[in-house]
């Protein structure tokens, strides 16, 4: 059994859920602790920084479980209020990739990555210097530091020194447990959705139609149907992630579930009734 129980959905062939939440406290974590969902999105894009609140949940979630899957805790991945916009924005904020791994999460996901270089700062900045896989061959050497794997070690259940190991980016590192993404969610961000997508350690993207549509003129373009542009941006957001072999992220409901994974959705935000369709669609065996 892996830390990371999304990752071993989606090496099993399944495809994973996600809910939302913004509380951020040791009771919100216990009683998340039993969620439906195959991981938690802590949203800190535009909402609070809030690495205390953080620092509890993942303790709540430790005390209010195993899972119904047998799981220490759920997956956990959170946004942050950084952007991708470019490799020297990136490296004055990666304090952020920092404090978040240390309170023990399993994943972030970048906002408005709209530059390659960023987006391999993003990777670098969440790996070890002495995590080698992909160093000269797409990535430099990993700049996280000593000193923040003994609270993240404690909330995933082993020793510093076995967290230090496993604290990788999957699937770069295939015994990674950890997932980092990409919202390739505005035009400048399309222009280099290939690129971006095939930066060596990350594990999925999606396209972000609430925020791509307002570059296109439209406010509010988040649910279908979608414009001629919306639907290409859409479609070449998948299509590079189909080509760097990495997750692609989009919405379901109850209607359209079956379909959204037969094209090859890996990643579904959804609510609880899609994701029991789905998981039927798919035959699941993991407990949920």
């Amino acid at each position: 059994m892996r830390v990371n129980r999304a990752i071993e959905l989606l090496q099993e062939g399944q495809p994973i859920y996600y809910t939302g939440l913004n509380a951020l406290s040791y009771e919100a974590g216990v009683e998340a602790a039993q969620t439906w969902a195959d991981y938690l999105m802590v949203e800190m894009e535009h909402g609070l920084y809030n690495v205390p609140g953080l620092h509890q949940f993942m303790y709540g979630l430790v005390e209010g479980g195993p899972t119904r899957s047998g799981h220490r805790t759920p997956t956990v991945i959170t946004t942050l209020p950084a952007e991708g916009t470019n490799e020297s924005v990136m490296r004055a904020n990666a304090w952020m990739v920092k404090q978040v791994l240390a309170c023990g999460v399993h994943g972030i996901l970048l906002c408005h990555a709209e530059d390659p270089g960023a987006v391999r700062a993003f990777v670098e900045a969440a790996r070890y210097p002495f995590q080698s896989v992909g160093v000269g061959e797409g990535l430099g050497q990993g700049r996280r530091g000593n000193g923040g794997q003994g609270n993240a070690a404690s909330i995933w259940g082993m020793t510093g020194q076995e967290y230090q190991a496993k604290a990788d980016v999957w699937p770069l590192n295939p015994e990674g447990e950890l997932m980092l993404g990409l919202k390739i969610e505005n035009r400048r961000a399309l222009e280099n959705a290939e690129a971006s997508a095939g930066v060596p350690g990350i594990a999925f993207a999606e396209w972000g139609p609430g925020d791509m549509g307002f570059p296109f003129g439209l406010p509010d373009a988040h649910d279908p149907p979608y414009t001629e542009e919306m639907a290409g941006a859409q479609a070449r957001v998948k299509n590079a992630c189909e080509s760097a072999n990495v997750a692609f992220l989009d919405g379901a409901n109850p209607e359209n579930v079956a379909q959204r994974i037969d094209e090859g959705v890996k990643i579904l935000s959804a609510g609880e009734e899609t994701a029991e369709i789905g998981r039927k669609h798919t035959n699941r065996a993991m407990p949920w």
